[in-house]
């Protein structure tokens, strides 16, 4: 098996290439780039009509985490995900209103405010929640030419046909001639026609699995373009076929979404691009899981969705708090995301607790420095722990992005952490190699990897140091009262003062 090599600040790592569970085999596979160190991946964005939901940022997080450490084992990786801006319909078929067209004609706006309203919130969610932007972002209406040049090929191939000014594919033919629409989400084609029969006939279409490529827009439709059937709007599948081959080529590596997209946005993607580029789409498609909460699917419906906002705010009848971002981060990490992810005061109170330990432990590594001038007497037991802990981050990442494993290491690695700081294990127990081996990956993987940061107000630094000062000014001239006021102080920020056993420290409240 081949490995794949890359540098870990001070020396070399080898290490066994990425699994990842690839949804059209159903099985974890060996992830080897075709054109190897160069990685295409496309996510599916949001439909910009309203405000980001929890589902969204499990998702995005999801495949930021992907990002992150693809880019990190030394892959170039061309991130596209895109934003859809027209064309998805209420109820994702092909009949209704568009989405974002709905909610101008409600809110009594121009379709493209809806869109930079909800387009701004996404940004601003993404950055809040530390989540990388992407190589490029491209829009559905900024693509409408070539959404009608593909449309126009799949009908040349006798793959599509024109019904009252709407476009639709063929799936009949398509399957026909060699297609395998339905092989992605494990359907078979007569199961899908008969679960479809007792519809109220299929309108203009000749099978009711046939899907717009095209519509024309009726008389009420905002969102319209001339095209050469009339005037119309593209499909909702259509765009991310035509974004995706424009800026990753014909076949690329990695295709991810949430697992609703797998049937039928995905199915009908497949079927589009190998339909008119003539080849296999996509290597390995990627489906995160659902969202719960105690229990119960997450659903406006049962109100108990959450915007992650209300998490941040605590303004939700289902919270007993607030949540700060990287704690509700952390929380969707320890869980690997294929698995469904359940929502609870009780989980995420742990979380809380449990970010905050790893925070203070990247804290006090940043600051910490191997001692000089010591007599080194290397216990191999212990670098032989902190070693494992190190490669035990990485197999957790190559198994499927087990990030749940890989922060379960990391708490090894803290336990290390704590105990040099507080002397418990000895510096000179370590080699000043292993020591920097430590630091380096702790950071690293908090950092640039499963991109957690410190929740702490920008250069307060200087004003916890002030107050430290005081602090230890005051014990030493037994002003207890003035002792606690500062503790106060420090608990209502949600830090504690520790007084170690020749200093005196500080930390978050875990």
């Amino acid at each position: 098996m081949p490995y794949i090599k890359f540098y870990v600040r001070t020396e070399i790592v080898y290490m066994q290439p990425l699994k990842l569970y690839n949804t059209l085999s159903r099985e974890k596979e060996v992830f080897v780039a075709i054109n190897a160190p160069h990685v295409g991946l496309y996510v599916c964005g949001p439909t910009v009509y309203n405000y980001v939901h929890l589902g969204n940022l499990r998702t995005f997080t999801s495949f930021d985490i992907l990002y992150r450490y693809l880019r990190h084992i030394g892959y170039k990786v061309r991130y596209v995900r895109n934003i859809t801006d027209v064309g998805h319909l209420v109820g994702d078929g092909d009949e209704g209103e568009d989405k974002i067209g709905k909610m101008a004609k409600l809110e009594k706006l121009e379709p493209m405010e809806i869109v930079h309203r909800y387009t701004q919130d996404f940004h601003h969610v993404l950055q809040t929640f530390n989540l990388l932007p992407p190589s490029i972002e491209p829009s559905a209406t900024g693509h409408i030419v070539e959404q009608i040049e593909t449309t126009q090929n799949l009908l040349n191939k006798g793959l599509a046909y024109e019904s009252n000014g709407s476009i639709y594919f063929d799936i009949e033919t398509y399957n026909k001639q060699g297609g395998d629409y339905g092989n992605l989400s494990g359907r078979i084609l007569d199961d899908l026609l008969t679960e479809t029969r007792d519809l109220d006939g299929v309108g203009e279409k000749k099978s009711p699995l046939d899907f717009a490529l095209w519509k024309k827009a009726s008389p009420e439709h905002i969102m319209r373009w001339n095209s050469p059937w009339g005037e119309g709007f593209p499909g909702w599948h259509l765009e991310c076929t035509c974004m995706s081959h424009k800026y990753l080529g014909n076949t690329f590596d990695i295709h991810g979404g949430g697992m609703d997209l797998k049937f039928p946005h995905h199915e009908c993607e497949i079927a589009q691009a190998k339909a008119a580029y003539g080849e296999v789409p996509v290597r390995y498609w990627m489906h995160t899981n659902m969202l719960t909460v105690n229990g119960q699917k997450m659903s406006k419906s049962l109100g108990n969705s959450f915007l992650p906002k209300e998490l941040i705010t605590g303004n939700h009848p289902l919270l007993e708090q607030a949540y700060s971002p990287m704690t509700v981060r952390f929380f969707m990490l320890q869980s690997q995301y294929r698995s469904t992810l359940d929502f609870s005061n009780e989980a995420l109170k742990a979380s809380q607790k449990g970010y905050k330990r790893i925070a203070n432990g990247l804290r006090i590594i940043k600051k910490m420095e191997y001692p000089k001038d010591i007599s080194v007497q290397v216990d191999s037991d212990q670098e032989a722990d902190i070693l494992s802990s190190i490669q035990g981050c990485y197999d957790g990442m190559n198994d499927d992005l087990n990030t749940a494993v890989t922060i379960a290491h990391l708490f090894n690695l803290l336990k290390k952490i704590n105990q040099l700081h507080t002397g418990t294990l000895a510096f000179e127990s370590i080699s000043p190699s292993t020591f920097e081996v430590l630091k380096s990956n702790y950071v690293l993987f908090l950092e640039e990897v499963l991109g957690l940061t410190m929740e702490t107000p920008e250069n307060s630094d200087m004003l916890i140091d002030g107050l430290l000062s005081l602090y230890k000014e005051f014990k030493d001239q037994r002003k207890y009262d003035k002792v606690d006021e500062i503790r106060a102080t420090f608990k209502s920020m949600g830090l504690i003062i520790k007084d170690m056993k020749n200093s005196i420290d500080w930390g978050f409240e875990e």
